[in-house]
This record gives C-alpha cells, sequence and structure tokens, in this order.
C-alpha cells in the first residue's frame, strides 16, 4: 500500500475548540481559542487568576455560552445541533444529552447537607441515569471505598473534613462514567494540610483510568506528575504549551518565566507562593 493511501491511526479528539471567543461586555475572557484534548489524556492548566482557564472548563459544562465558535464532544457538537441539514442552536435536551459525557468537580464541593454521603453519590444514579436503588448502591459504595471514604456512607457532610467532602464530590463525578472529567482548582479552598490527601486521589484516577482530564490547577507539582500535557493562559489565549518537562524546566516566553519564577524559585512556603502564583487568596 502507498504511503497515500495508508489509512492514519491517530486518535481523533474528544474535544475539540474552535475559534472559541467569550466576552463580558468590552471585556474579553477567551480570545478565539483552538484547542483538542484527547482521549486518556491528561491535559493541566495552568496560569494567572482571570487568565481564561477555568471559562475553558465552564463552556464545557454548559455553565457559560460562548460568544463565537463551536465545541465539540466526543464527534458530536455541544452548543448547536443539526435540524435537518441546518446547524441551530442546541435545545437544552440536546445540551443535557451531550453534556452527560463530562463530570466536573469544582472548587467547592456541592454537596446535599440534608442527605448521606451515600445518597449524595447516588442520587443522580438513580434520578439522572435511572439506575434501582439496588445497582445504584453497589456502584457507589464501590467507588466511595475507591476514594477511601467506605466507612463514612452514612455519614452527613458535616461530619466530614473538607478534603473527605471533596473525595465525595469526587467520588459522585466518577460514578457517572463520564468520558471526560474536569477538576477545577480542587484544591483552592481547602487547608493547606488537606490537599495532599485529595490530590493523591486525582493522581489514582488518573493512573488508573482511560478518560479524559483536564486539570485546572495552581498545585505545579501536582502538574508536573500527572499531566501528559500542560497549556499555560494568559489573557484570554494559550501563551505556551508542551510536555511538563518543557513548560516546568525550559518555559520559553517571558510571561510563562515569569510566572514560574515566583514559586518555583521562591523559598520554602511553597503552598502560599503557588496560591499567589494563580492569584488564589492565601
Amino acid at each position: 500500500m502507498s504511503q497515500n493511501n495508508q489509512i492514519s491511526t491517530a486518535p481523533l479528539p474528544i474535544v475539540r475548540y474552535r475559534g472559541i471567543t467569550k466576552q463580558y461586555g468590552d471585556r474579553v475572557v477567551l480570545k478565539e481559542l483552538d484547542l483538542d484534548i484527547y482521549p486518556g489524556e491528561k491535559l493541566a492548566l495552568i496560569g494567572p487568576s482571570g487568565s481564561g482557564k477555568t471559562t475553558i472548563a465552564r463552556l464545557l459544562m454548559t455553565l457559560e455560552q460562548p460568544t463565537s465558535g463551536t465545541i465539540e464532544v466526543d464527534g458530536e457538537m455541544l452548543w448547536h445541533m443539526s435540524v435537518k441539514g441546518k446547524q441551530l442552536p442546541a435545545n437544552e435536551k440536546h445540551l443535557h444529552r451531550v453534556r452527560g459525557k463530562i463530570g466536573m468537580v469544582f472548587q467547592h464541593f456541592n454537596l446535599f447537607p440534608h442527605m448521606t454521603i451515600m445518597r449524595n453519590v447516588t442520587e443522580a444514579l438513580v434520578h439522572v441515569r435511572g439506575l434501582d436503588k439496588t445497582e445504584a448502591k453497589r456502584r457507589a459504595a464501590a467507588m466511595l471505598e475507591r476514594v477511601g471514604l467506605q466507612e463514612h456512607i452514612d455519614h452527613y457532610p458535616s461530619q466530614l473534613s473538607g478534603g473527605q467532602k471533596q473525595r465525595v464530590a469526587i467520588a459522585r463525578a466518577l460514578v457517572m462514567e463520564p468520558k471526560i472529567m474536569l477538576f477545577d482548582e480542587v484544591t483552592s479552598a481547602l487547608d493547606p494540610e488537606l490537599v495532599g490527601e485529595v490530590l493523591e486521589v486525582i493522581k489514582g484516577i488518573a493512573a488508573q483510568g482511560d478518560m479524559a482530564m483536564i486539570l485546572i490547577t495552581h498545585e505545579m507539582d501536582f502538574a508536573r506528575d500527572v499531566a501528559d500535557r500542560v497549556l499555560f493562559t494568559d489573557g484570554g489565549s494559550i501563551v505556551e504549551e508542551g510536555t511538563p518537562a518543557q513548560i516546568f524546566e525550559q518555559p520559553q516566553s517571558p510571561r510563562l518565566q515569569a510566572f514560574l519564577s515566583r514559586f518555583l524559585n521562591g523559598g520554602p512556603d511553597r503552598e502560599t507562593s503557588s496560591r499567589a502564583a494563580a492569584g488564589v487568596e492565601p
């Protein structure tokens, strides 16, 4: 077979942003973003506060609508749908169906305070996926064991530490078996001593799972350890991207060099320096 006739085996992106702009009035948050994310890829987004990285995730979760451009998820338009050959704005049914392929864990846990941990994890399985309660509890128990909370299934959120609550939120997202998982600075609201337990859970998920993961983080060591690729955003654009070694050991742009120098060379208090570099209050 000639080279011209060979079929490409390169994977297709599971997420594709094309020409995405997001603005609020005159303030432009993202500028004509083009980005491909591949099946199983672990992608870390780093950058100062207000650089656009969280907006990238919020657009994918349909929490924000793009001003212009398109997003595809698993080969299907997210914010648009085809009706009789015409591309129209997506209705809520279409958004809900495509969004079902995506899980997200936020900075804040958003657990139901009046529900036990078990019920917090099973609620969507029963009411969104339509599983019977026995099967939902079986899956939830297995996932809670995976994140180290099997002994807390009958507790309420008020009885847990911040790190434990965040692990419940992770279990709740994972049990829905998404193809893409978003983690939006999931440790920024935690006390420093609780950060490690959450990051270790995410590292374990990254090592075991084949789903794509987008990690918005101010924890640079974590990004270096977990990510296949790192994007540095600033001013609503991707300034630099590469492997963790390229980004952290050989940064090319002055903006990335300045960003990294705030904490990579910045004294013993890495936690405080890391949060400051990301624009997060200590």
